[in-house]
């Protein structure tokens, strides 16, 4: 059994098709990467997999459940967390408050705050900039702190969008190694990623969107040896 798995998802916006019966699986310790070009579907598949977008046909299933039609916060509480594109943190709170936010699954108090504390020590910036409003930090700040509210609920899986968007060379090699890190304790990671070299080379396994379907698949690094992958989105 999958940890995730969508099979044939239509989405529609109005009477243009966005998602064209798109499938498939995020088993539990992978990375997968859907990568493809602005406008294939990617962060429409996101958010149809998270309850923020109403499903025409299709399913999805987290652990065996049919999350299809749950509302947002109850896909959460089920131990999936999201990472939105553009970051989307709140600008005019504190980097702290900020943290407070992503652990509104949890009633104890006591607990959120120390897992506040873990966070710090996945991003010691953070905790240096704990009372600093968040809208004044550097946009490889914002995303760390995007990506320490997404973990404050302690999801098993976590799903980024384009979180190397906007940020310099060093930074991104420094998002992609915290990526890793999640991983590697434990967290299972669904990425939507523009910068195809760097998510195919740390994916277990990959898919093409092009035009709202799934149109190339395998493990990562098959990916990369495509000359068709290479050529289209490899710069090859």
């Amino acid at each position: 059994m999958a940890m995730l798995e969508v099979n044939n998802l239509e989405v529609f916006y109005g009477v243009i098709q966005a998602l064209k019966g798109i499938s498939f699986r995020v088993e539990k310790g992978e990375i997968v990467t859907l990568i493809g070009a602005n406008g294939a579907g990617k962060t429409t598949t996101m958010q149809s997999i998270m309850g923020l977008i109403p499903i025409r046909s299709g399913s999805v299933s987290y652990e065996g459940r049919d999350i299809t039609k749950m509302p947002c916060h109850k896909i959460v509480q089920l131990g999936m967390s999201q990472v939105p594109e553009g970051r989307r943190i709140f600008q005019e709170l504190s980097v702290y408050d900020n943290l407070l936010m992503g652990g509104y699954v949890h009633k104890n108090m006591k607990e959120v705050k120390q897992d506040v504390e873990e966070i710090y020590e996945w991003f010691p910036r953070l905790k240096e900039r704990k009372n600093q409003i968040a809208g004044t930090l550097s946009g490889g700040e914002q995303q760390m702190l995007a990506m320490g509210r997404a973990m404050m609920c302690k999801p098993a899986l976590l799903m980024l969008d384009e979180p190397s968007m906007g940020l310099s060379p060093i930074l991104v090699d420094e998002v992609f190694d915290i990526i890793k890190k999640f991983n590697k304790d434990g967290t299972t990671i669904l990425l939507v990623e523009q910068n195809a070299g760097k998510s195919l080379a740390i994916s277990n396994n990959a898919y093409v969107l092009e035009n709202g379907a799934v149109s190339f698949s395998g493990t990562g690094s098959e990916l990369m040896q495509s000359e068709e992958i290479k050529k289209a989105y490899l710069g090859g």
